[in-house]
């Protein structure tokens, strides 16, 4: 997803703390040093941080700002390596064939319970080593000014990991704004009875 798309998907977040100003004068350290690890030459599953919105393989941000006027830019990159199910079925029903083919030679029937979970964890790693983790990209944009973060993904668990590792960078705490708390922040204080009694309507067009 991309704000720089005609339309797109987004989860809005409120800031509940007070920014310290070094945050906002230090922007650009703290994204270098919160950048994602590259695990390309890895064994990694899955790798997650910050990168420039403008290009995700600009861990430096030195290719453009992040400061956008009074808006901060930047992107949560996550990388994944995925192996197929059934290319991990094939593989281990491959090496723990071999294993009793050697225990067969020793005059061994049986693979120990120990030995087939390490056989397995083998595999996985091996085959790891061997596929390209696959890049995401979900882009970022914190009104400074307004206390508002936009988030370019809809997905649950994205956003809770993006929330704790936006918490973890910047130390400073957000809250998903969602369409009850929104109505709220709208109607003021004492509104709670009125919108629990709200019921959905349906709209029948001839």
């Amino acid at each position: 997803m991309s704000f720089l798309k005609s339309s797109t998907s987004f989860t809005r977040f409120k800031i509940l703390d007070e920014v310290k100003a070094e945050i906002y004068d230090n922007f650009e350290d703290i994204l270098r040093k919160f950048a994602i690890m590259d695990i390309d030459n890895t064994a990694d599953e899955r790798a997650y941080g910050w990168t420039n919105f403008d290009d995700m393989l600009d861990l430096e941000f030195s290719k453009s700002s992040p400061r956008k006027g009074e808006f901060l830019v930047f992107a949560f990159r996550v990388d994944t390596r995925r192996v197929a199910p059934a290319i991990i079925k094939k593989h281990v029903t491959i090496a723990l064939r071999q294993e009793e083919e050697k225990l067969a030679e020793l005059g061994k029937k049986y693979i120990s319970k120990d030995r087939k979970k390490e056989i397995i964890e083998q595999v996985k790693l091996r085959l790891r080593t061997r596929t390209l983790p696959i890049p995401a990209v979900f882009e970022v944009v914190w009104d400074y000014s307004q206390k508002t973060l936009y988030f370019a993904s809809v997905q649950r668990k994205l956003i809770d990991l993006f929330t704790e590792y936006f918490v973890r960078s910047f130390d400073v705490r957000i809250e998903q704004i969602l369409p009850y708390s929104l109505a709220q922040s709208i109607l003021g204080q004492g509104c709670e009875d009125k919108l629990d009694e709200l019921e959905p309507t349906t709209f029948n067009i001839d």
